[in-house]
């Protein structure tokens, strides 16, 4: 199976997002190695809420992510008054009725991502710094075999000159490592079953507490 697919596999579909990020860059499209049945979506969004992508990659990836939160941390990238609320508005402020009021799912263990909205077949988290204003957008497709499987988008807004240069500049490692590799963590936390603590995953709050 192609991890990357083409933009069509996202917009050709009717997902909520399309309504909600309509300004929103698509930047990338990927297929999940997490084959399953219709009812197996509420499976991957907990994988994914408790997803750790430095734990169980290689060397390189560990490197890329402690040089990104430094180069964030000296350049003040990630402060709160970078984020949602403060440098842009929070996308949950354009949900409609029935999206606002749903739960909005679980948020990430790893990353300052932020629930947006969970539906029978999608989800949405944000998350805003001065760089960009993204989106992981996660749904639930048939594969064309009779099953279904995981399907990841990223959107993005990049904040002016700064952050178009940000996402031209980490484009050719996101695509050539840090996804591949991510990817692949994902399906060995997925075959590993509920019961099994990947090596990708965190335990949950509730085994830790």
């Amino acid at each position: 199976m192609r991890a990357r697919l083409p933009k069509s596999a996202h917009f050709s579909r009717s997902w909520r997002i399309h309504e909600v990020a309509h300004d929103f860059r698509l930047e990338d499209v990927w297929a999940l190695p997490t084959p399953g049945g219709p009812d197996d979506f509420p499976r991957l969004v907990e994988l994914m809420a408790r997803f750790d992508p430095e734990r169980g990659s290689s060397g390189v990836v560990r490197a890329l992510f402690a040089i990104r939160w430094k180069v964030g941390e000296l350049l003040g990238w990630d402060k709160p008054d970078a984020g949602l609320d403060s440098r842009v508005p929070a996308l949950r402020e354009r949900l409609p009725a029935d999206l606002r009021d749903a739960p909005a799912g679980p948020g990430s263990d790893s990353f300052p991502f932020v629930p947006l909205y969970t539906t029978a077949d999608e989800a949405a988290l944000e998350v805003a710094n001065r760089t960009v204003h993204g989106v992981l957008h996660l749904g639930w497709v048939p594969d064309g075999a009779g099953g279904y499987r995981g399907q990841m988008a990223v959107l993005v807004k990049p904040n002016g000159p700064l952050g178009a240069a940000y996402m031209a500049a980490i484009t050719p490692f996101r695509h050539a490592i840090v996804y591949p590799q991510m990817l692949s963590a994902i399906g060995r936390a997925w075959r590993s079953g509920r019961g099994v603590q990947a090596a990708a995953v965190r335990p949950s709050s509730s085994a830790t507490s």
